[in-house]
């Protein structure tokens, strides 16, 4: 990993400043020491203004808290004495996100120039005081493929403006710039969240409005309704925004981003960026057979992006977060903060009992709809109803069974051969058995409907066989890509077909305004998945309700308790 030494001297400096839990470390991750969950109500809780979150910590009122990033609460909740504290760094990267399709955005070196203008290093200092790392590339830096150094054009705005100006950029008696071709820069507007829900993104947004105007661009953040926002950059309405992600562990991740066959309406291409040049290396990095092809073409991908500069990478922030004392089986290691999964299916009261488990959401749901949303909060909640065939080993970060109990792959007649066996006696939160069949017409479904959160996954899949007796899964893939085994196994979100197959508007489907029916005839709602907790409620403002799912396949299972 780049930047190992930096990264060393700030986890030594925040260990020695805060009072932070730690994890003890493992070879691999173990799932038959887990038998879960045990609590049975858990409420999401939507407090969306930050000071307030503070207080129903503080208080008592919350369990967990997550996303904590401002210095001062981190100092505030740690000599409060009513919550362990946890660090880790992580794949978030924050950017700003220029829109390509037009003038003046359109201007390769005039996001260069606004590139050079943001003074990156001093903003992530004065705003997190050392809680996170000033970005250079386009991955995270914890990433493996991280390309540190690609960003070579010297900063700062007195260097903007020769850029511009040796390319024939000039400047009217108001001071605004001038394009080489005589037009005048209409202004633009940095949308981002508002400061009450996101404020020190809602800064970094005045920042670089405020570099901006440095260089001669007039522009000026525009905090709205997040969701709005969302929907705005969705339909490609904006001139540029705030963007903030938990990226994947692998970097064709880039081709999601960066790929111009990825700028569809909803699509995470939301710079417009269309560069027939990237496009071939951002193919090869997709399509890359190995890991040595891997390593070159994210490197090249890097490089190119860093000049055409679609987005300015800002910094990538460490996960920190707060539990609230009195709770048996955390699960913690130096690689993931305690506001994971794991805990949520082993935490137990120390005093034991059974109570509900109140863990904060920090702004409103926009959509419970899986094939649509691609908002964190949402998946929240999302990501304790649905499970994927892979998990990712939380000590090491490497492939781990999860609904497959295996895997192999082979090379057929086209390219990858996948083949997957199910656990047996996996079933669905409402009763019915999950089958390979539910596998494949999920995966069917999404590319037949080019679902476009997922497609990028499945676009590939020539042939799908199922084998019921022997629960496995055989799909055929029409190329060879080192990353095939993710897309599929980790990209695909398995979806029951008995729900599916009723579906008639993907985009329209609301699935908890669709009551559903039990095998044992109680009342459901159509959001059913095989995770570790079932909907039952959701107040807009207030909560959402989750119930324990007593068919989960670590639930009564014969495994040992942690």
């Amino acid at each position: 990993m780049r930047n190992t030494g930096r990264f060393l001297c700030l986890i030594s400096f925040l260990l020695a400043s805060v009072t932070l839990a730690s994890g003890a470390g493992a070879a691999s991750f173990d799932i038959s020491r887990y038998n879960g969950p045990k609590m049975k109500d858990l409420y999401y809780v939507i407090i969306r203004d930050m000071d307030a979150q503070l207080l129903a910590m503080s208080s008592g009122r919350l369990d967990v808290l997550s996303d904590i990033y401002r210095p001062a609460d981190v100092e505030r909740l740690s000599k409060s004495g009513v919550a362990d504290l946890s660090l880790a760094a992580t794949f978030h990267g924050m950017f700003i996100t220029f829109n390509t399709r037009k003038f003046p955005w359109d201007q390769t070196i005039l996001r260069q120039a606004a590139s050079q203008a943001a003074e990156r290093r001093r903003w992530t200092r004065d705003l997190f005081s050392g809680y996170c790392e000033p970005m250079s590339s386009f991955l995270p830096i914890i990433s493996p493929f991280y390309e540190s150094g690609v960003t070579h054009f010297p900063p700062g705005v007195e260097a903007a403006r020769r850029r511009l100006a040796d390319a024939g950029w000039t400047w009217n008696s108001a001071g605004w710039l001038v394009a080489p071709d005589g037009r005048e820069l209409p202004a633009t507007k940095i949308l981002c969240p508002p400061s009450s829900i996101a404020a020190t993104t809602t800064e970094i947004a005045t920042l670089m409005a405020e570099a901006l105007v440095s260089i001669g661009i007039p522009a000026q953040a525009e905090p709205i309704d997040f969701q709005t926002m969302l929907a705005r950059v969705d339909v490609r309405d904006f001139d540029a925004c705030t963007n903030a992600w938990l990226m994947s562990r692998d970097p064709d991740v880039l081709y999601s981003f960066y790929h111009s066959s990825m700028d569809v309406e909803g699509g995470y291409n939301m710079s417009g960026i269309a560069d027939p040049e990237l496009d071939r290396v951002l193919h090869q990095l997709r399509y890359a057979p190995d890991e040595a092809a891997a390593r070159e073409y994210s490197s090249r991908a890097q490089k190119m992006l860093a000049e055409l500069m679609p987005v300015i990478p800002i910094y990538s922030r460490y996960s920190i977060s707060a539990m609230k004392k009195g709770w048996d089986g955390v699960f913690l290691t130096d690689r993931s903060t305690a506001d994971n999964l794991l805990t949520l299916i082993s935490m137990t009261p120390a005093e034991g009992g059974e109570r509900p488990i109140y863990w904060n959401i920090p702004e409103e749901i926009r959509t419970l709809n899986p094939l649509v949303s691609s908002i964190a909060y949402d998946w929240t909640v999302l990501g304790t109803i649905y499970d994927t065939l892979i998990s990712v080993d939380p000590y090491t970060f490497e492939d781990m069974p999860w609904l497959a109990e295996s895997w192999s792959i082979t090379t057929g007649e086209s390219g990858s051969v996948l083949t997957f066996t199910l656990r047996e006696g996996l079933k669905w939160q409402d009763g019915y058995p999950l089958t390979v069949e539910d596998i494949a017409y999920s995966i069917q479904f999404i590319k037949d409907n080019n679902v476009p959160r997922f497609y990028d996954s499945v676009k590939d899949v020539a042939s799908i066989e199922t084998d019921l007796k022997n629960r496995t899964l055989r799909i055929e893939m029409a190329n060879t890509s080192y990353w095939h085994l993710h897309n599929i196994g980790g990209g695909v979100l398995p979806l029951p077909k008995h729900i599916l197959e009723n579906v008639k508007d993907w985009r329209a489907w609301q699935p908890t305004n669709t009551p559903h029916k039990a095998l044992d005839g109680t009342t459901l709602t159509e959001l059913i998945g095989t995770g570790p907790f079932t909907f039952r409620e959701s107040r807009t403002g207030e909560y959402v309700h989750m119930t324990r799912n007593e068919h989960y396949m670590l639930r009564n299972k014969g495994a040992r308790s942690e």
